[in-house]
């Protein structure tokens, strides 16, 4: 007998069924995190190449500058803890016509640039599979002790930084939707604005310049995440004295984030506001706040909370980035950069691999979080 057309979805309500198609939906996901990693890492191994300036080239400017050091450090087995080389070199180096030969190959060799370039990114990929990024070029310890070494500071800023946003857009942005259009919603909208409008980093600069002793007030510290003496310091001034550091870094990322989230809650309050089941609540004779918060918020919440995870991991590995820059804070952002810069391609590549990876499971998580504030999602009809 087929069912009617009023009869229940057997695949809502916690139905078996529901459990079912969303396993079945992760596993789905989980699969297409492989082919996206690969060609994400691909597409950025191609580009690499085209770089100029890479650790061979580096180590033989060096070289012609008589640096010994360096000399005294090629030969042996230096090149064999390095196992996923990164760009396209050969032995014509501009420059190097003046070395050895064998030296050059030398150099190649302990940089792992003696492979063709799709054998060096199989074995690159490979080892990522089992999250074994290799060691750093120019500092004596692992990718991933280096990057265990930078989180808590990137962590911090992320953290807090989301929880700022978040606690200050959807009041706000609740407050800007029960009075569209009057006064506070027109230049509540404008200061907003202008806080977008204003990058970050300078924001984070006119921040120095008055109130880090830049030019005027020296009211919070310049540099780092605590102070000097922060292991002397009592449970209580160890709690002030992070805060105290992260105050303009934290001021700089929320004034930049928080406009996308405030229009965001506003909007999606104002599209559940004119619905019909407001009206039927209304005409039952309940208050405006039961209207709002019992029946509203729930719906218009659905969208805002389910960006939580992705909205955490944009700000922890993209918006963080100058913010480290301005004020010295020895995250993440700034260990890419700075990897970037001096051509450290096992780190910016295992960096890549990870804010990637985190990225997708952060997608992820948002996709089920939806399921979490609505369980109606039907998977039936999810795309991925």
């Amino acid at each position: 007998m087929m069912p009617g057309k009023n009869a229940p979805n057997p695949s809502h309500n916690g139905h078996p069924l529901t459990v079912k198609l969303m396993r079945a939906y992760i596993a789905r996901r989980l699969l297409l995190f492989i082919p996206t990693l690969f060609g994400i890492m691909l597409i950025n191994f191609v580009i690499v190449q085209a770089a100029p300036g890479g650790p061979v080239e580096q180590m033989i400017a060096k070289l012609e500058g008589l640096d010994t050091d360096i000399t005294g450090r090629i030969g042996g087995d230096a090149g064999s803890e390095i196992q996923q080389p990164m760009m396209d070199q050969s032995s014509e180096y501009r420059g190097s016509r003046g070395l050895d030969p064998d030296l050059i190959r030398e150099i190649e060799k302990q940089y792992g640039f003696d492979k063709p370039p799709i054998e060096r990114f199989i074995q690159m990929m490979y080892h990522y599979l089992t999250f074994d990024f290799g060691s750093s070029f120019y500092r004596d310890i692992s990718v991933i002790d280096l990057i265990a070494e930078k989180l808590p500071v990137s962590l911090s800023l992320g953290l807090w930084s989301t929880l700022l946003v978040y606690t200050l857009s959807i009041p706000l942005g609740i407050r800007k939707a029960v009075r569209h259009g009057s006064h506070f919603d027109v230049w509540s909208s404008t200061m907003v604005t202008i806080c977008y409008a204003v990058p970050g980093f300078l924001l984070a600069l006119f921040l120095i310049i008055f109130l880090a002793g830049g030019s005027y007030w020296q009211l919070f510290p310049l540099r780092g995440l605590v102070s000097d003496d922060f292991d002397t310091l009592s449970l209580a001034g160890k709690i002030a004295d992070y805060f105290w550091h992260l105050t303009l870094p934290l001021t700089a990322m929320v004034l930049g984030s928080f406009a996308t989230l405030t229009f965001l809650t506003k909007n999606a309050f104002l599209d559940q506001i004119a619905r019909q089941y407001v009206m039927t609540a209304r005409a039952k004779g309940l208050n405006e706040r039961q209207v709002l918060y019992g029946h509203v918020f729930r719906n218009a919440m659905l969208i805002v909370i389910a960006g939580f995870p992705a909205a955490l991991i944009s700000i922890l590995f993209t918006n963080s980035l100058l913010i480290e820059v301005v004020f010295s804070l020895d995250g993440l952002g700034l260990l890419g950069f700075e990897a970037a810069i001096s051509r450290d391609y096992p780190v910016v590549f295992g960096t890549l691999y990870i804010f990637t990876l985190l990225g997708l499971i952060a997608r992820l998580l948002g996709d089920l979080t939806y399921v979490l504030v609505d369980p109606r999602i039907d998977f039936e009809t999810r795309d991925f």
